[in-house]
C-alpha cells in the first residue's frame, strides 16, 4: 500500500492534460506505475501491461463521438471543445 502512495504524486502531475498526446502520456505513465506496484513479483511485466492498458485508456477517455475532446480545468470542472 505504501508503494501505491508513491504513485499518487505522479498521477497528480499528469492529471490536468489537455492535448491528445498528454492524455496518452498520462495514461501510459499512470498505468505503468500502477501496474508495477500491483505486481510485486514481476514489476516490469506489470508496468508493461499497465502502460499498454493506460495508453489505450488515455486515448479513449476524453474523446466524444463528435470528434471533440473533454478537457478539465484546474478547479476540476470539465468542458467540451475542439481537440
Amino acid at each position: 500500500m505504501s508503494k501505491f502512495l508513491l504513485v499518487l504524486p505522479v498521477l497528480g502531475l499528469v492529471a490536468g492534460c489537455d492535448t491528445m498526446e498528454q492524455q496518452q502520456l498520462a495514461g501510459t505513465v499512470g498505468g505503468a506505475a500502477i501496474g508495477a506496484v500491483a505486481t510485486p513479483n514481476d514489476p516490469s511485466k506489470g508496468a508493461l501491461i499497465g502502460g499498454t492498458v493506460g495508453l489505450i485508456a488515455g486515448t479513449v477517455i476524453g474523446h466524444t463521438a463528435t470528434g471533440q475532446c473533454l478537457y478539465q480545468r484546474p478547479d476540476g470542472s470539465q468542458y467540451v471543445a475542439a481537440c
